[in-house]
């Protein structure tokens, strides 16, 4: 059985303070959440003040990206010991914002991945394809291109320190949600594709989450799919109460 994984990426947004009310609020409303992995992502500045809020919780800390060398003449740059030093065990890599507006390309979330791994992290490596690619009925090909790219050269057993986060861009922000049979469908493609690059054992054990648009209405139904493993979760995870009855999609 995979355990399904709730992560919340909070983007641009809290301050310390604002961040800190947040978690405070959410700690009780996930306290008897039973088999479900719970992730917050701040900013990077709220990290570390974060980690302590949840020392005695079950939820877990992300960073939003990463970098790739452990240290060096990289001004502005966060490396993954870092990352894990400031508490944080997971981090997600190749969101559509990075790959959008920063640049992000298959071969720097490759090395972003790998090294996150070296580090001891868990990497969320995110993939998915453009509403122009849709339409023109390239949307298995751009998964393809970016999780054989993204996840080139890793093995078999590193593959346990990946969770992969399938978003659809043209559903990112816009309130639009793929539809269920829509998102198992890439789902179950992304779940083939890493059986025929990892193997079986690792392609039934790797988590995958839809991302885009998630709320509390919709978790139940793309949750019940076979192959969505959990959610990545934007603007609902920045109120507590509606990332708790997100993660709290069973009860």
């Amino acid at each position: 059985m995979r355990t399904p994984v709730i992560a919340g990426n909070w983007k641009l947004f809290k301050t310390i303070a604002e961040a800190m009310a947040l978690v405070d609020g959410l700690k009780p409303l996930v306290a008897g959440t039973k088999g479900v992995e719970i992730v917050v992502a701040p900013v990077f500045t709220a990290l570390s003040r974060v980690a302590e809020a949840l020392a005695d919780s079950n939820i877990r800390l992300a960073a939003q990206d990463c970098y790739w060398e452990e240290e060096g003449a990289f001004t502005g740059e966060v490396a993954p010991k870092l990352l894990k030093d400031a508490g944080c065990s997971h981090v997600i890599i190749g969101h559509s914002e990075r790959r959008q507006y920063f640049g992000e390309t298959d071969e720097t979330v490759n090395k972003k991945t790998r090294a996150a791994i070296a580090a001891g992290l868990t990497a969320i490596v995110c993939v998915g394809e453009t509403l122009a690619e849709r339409e023109a009925g390239a949307t298995f090909a751009v998964v393809e291109t970016q999780i054989s790219g993204g996840l080139a050269g890793l093995s078999a057993a590193s593959l346990e320190q990946v969770v992969i986060a399938y978003e659809p861009v043209w559903a990112i922000g816009t309130g639009k949600t793929a539809s269920d049979t829509q998102a198992q469908e890439v789902h179950a493609f992304i779940r083939s594709l890493v059986a025929k690059l990892f193997g079986n054992s690792a392609a039934d054990a790797v988590r995958i989450l839809y991302g885009g648009s998630v709320k509390p209405d919709n978790v139940k139904g793309l949750m019940a799919q076979a192959d969505i493993d959990g959610a990545l979760v934007g603007g609902a995870s920045l109120k507590a109460d509606s990332f708790a009855a997100i993660a709290n999609f069973g009860a």
